[in-house]
């Protein structure tokens, strides 16, 4: 049941990215780069939100009232972007009220399937592997449907088709909520009460006007940016230094692999920024072999491939791994990072030269074997987050770490839209050859800074392995054995 709505939840979401950036500059006329500065506040607001969302869960309301809170929230959110261009002043409204919702879904729909297999840790394993599993299925049909329907039926169609998705997964949660009648916290299990359901509702209400004030500002949204990681830093600096010494080598660790996995998502964000743009005028959609045309993707369903791609490696990996851990040669974290950060490079090199090269418009065989080199390298780094919390955190500071990585990864991602910026067309915007060379700039400055991180990491795995070295020695043997196995977060963490 909590897979069904969590599809549905990730379908809508997912969906939307698929057409936002697109609908931002075809339908409302935005430039590249304020449509870029737009994304990135949205985004990196939508990985912040969380945090509140999970108080809300945790403490006020519980886990699965919250999740329904911040489910119709969503189908009242994509209702309302499907109405923005007639209404203008409604897009910043809906994009709060996105980001807002998401934060009370998000962390309570995960929270829900712990509890429901609380005690038996096997079936927890299997039960968050469909779950993930979920996140995977609903992005990639939406990100093949929606664009479909906006190019063909308009971006209203698109957008309320990622509303009545969320609608029915709350039917089918109505429908079979008796399944799950036993599972959620005290306050879930409790007679329904009006005041905390006020104060939660409230508080919304209140995240959604701030929301939409900090989005409608680049600058607020910049300085709110700069905030956000100047607290991480001051909060990183006392929870070090307010920890046992046996507890720090294990936290300088998870602040190098956090900081790692950050700069990861800059690279990431081109996919819904730069490389949509870069899919819409330079690229040919056709998919063919031997002059024979096996499909043709939009600009938006490329973005379909990372999905896809995920859900073909993460078996892969997952048996790589068990086979070297079985043959006593486990990679650690860290060297993950190194080959995740070679993968990326090595994506953007072949943009870079497809785009430097290109004739007429770029063959879609680029960008399919592109997208599989920076998914890939999306399991070997963002998706490692939440092992790095539990293997290297105690279990008294490892809430605050995961939300401080949502904000951190909120924080790489608002980056990401303004790198993007590098490649912002301006004026009538090119086709083709004209237009592929607009962004060679752009990716050969990411494979350049690809490389240096690849580098960089490298020269500092010899500290992370004596940093783990002495986190073992400081804490026990079942610092490393009690790590949960490794499963993709989801498409984008």
């Amino acid at each position: 049941m909590v897979f069904a709505i969590e599809l549905w939840e990730r379908f809508g979401y997912y969906g939307m990215q698929a057409v936002l950036t697109l609908y931002l500059v075809q339908r409302l006329g935005l430039s590249d780069v304020a449509a870029n500065v737009l994304i990135g506040a949205f985004v990196g607001l939508t990985y912040i939100t969380p945090v509140l969302g999970g108080y809300a869960g945790d403490r006020i309301l519980g886990p699965r009232r919250t999740m329904l809170m911040g489910a119709f929230a969503l189908v009242f959110g994509y209702a309302a972007l499907a109405t923005a261009d007639q209404h203008r002043t409604l897009l910043f409204f809906a994009m709060a009220l996105i980001s807002a919702g998401n934060g009370l879904f998000k962390p309570n729909a995960a929270n829900l399937v712990r509890r429901i297999y609380e005690g038996d840790d096997a079936a927890l394993d299997a039960a968050f592997t469909i779950y993930y599993m979920s996140v995977n299925v609903g992005s990639t049909v939406s990100m093949l449907l929606t664009p479909y329907l906006q190019d063909h039926y308009g971006p209203a169609s698109a957008f309320l088709t990622c509303s009545g998705g969320l609608v029915m997964g709350l039917l089918y949660y109505f429908w079979r909520r008796n399944w799950i009648h036993h599972a959620g916290s005290a306050l879930d299990k409790g007679p329904f009460q009006l005041r905390p359901f006020l104060v939660v509702l409230g508080g919304f209400v209140l995240t959604v006007l701030v929301l939409t004030g900090i989005i409608a500002s680049p600058g607020i949204a910049r300085l709110c940016v700069w905030a956000a990681s100047l607290a991480i830093a001051l909060l990183w600096g006392r929870l070090y230094w307010r920890s046992a010494e046996a507890a720090r080598p294990g936290l300088r660790l998870t602040f190098l692999l956090c900081l790692e996995s950050m700069a990861y998502l800059i690279f990431y964000q081109q996919m819904m920024t730069s490389l949509t743009l870069f899919a819409l005028r330079a690229v040919d959609g056709d998919l063919r072999i031997g002059g024979v045309t096996l499909v043709h993707l939009s600009a938006g369903q490329f973005q379909a491939l990372n999905p896809i791609w995920i859900m073909l490696a993460s078996p892969l990996l997952a048996t790589l791994y068990n086979r070297l851990a079985a043959q006593g040669r486990d990679l650690s974290l860290a060297h993950k990072m190194v080959l995740g950060f070679g993968l990326v490079t090595l994506g953007f090199l072949i943009w870079w030269i497809a785009a430097a090269h290109a004739q007429n418009l770029v063959s879609a065989w680029v960008m399919v074997l592109g997208y599989g080199l920076v998914s890939v390298a999306e399991l070997l780094t963002m998706a490692l987050g939440l092992a790095i919390i539990a293997r290297y955190t105690l279990p008294e500071s490892s809430g605050f770490m995961m939300g401080s990585l949502y904000l951190l990864w909120g924080v790489a991602m608002y980056a990401g839209s303004l790198v993007a910026n590098y490649a912002a067309a301006t004026g009538a915007s090119a086709t083709g050859a004209a237009a592929a060379a607009l962004y060679v700039p752009l990716f050969r400055d990411l494979f350049v800074a690809g490389l240096i991180l690849t580098g960089l990491l490298s020269a500092l795995l010899p500290l992370a392995k004596r940093w783990d070295r002495a986190h073992v020695l400081a804490t026990g043997p079942h610092a490393t054995a009690s790590a949960p196995p490794v499963m993709p977060l989801e498409m984008e963490g």
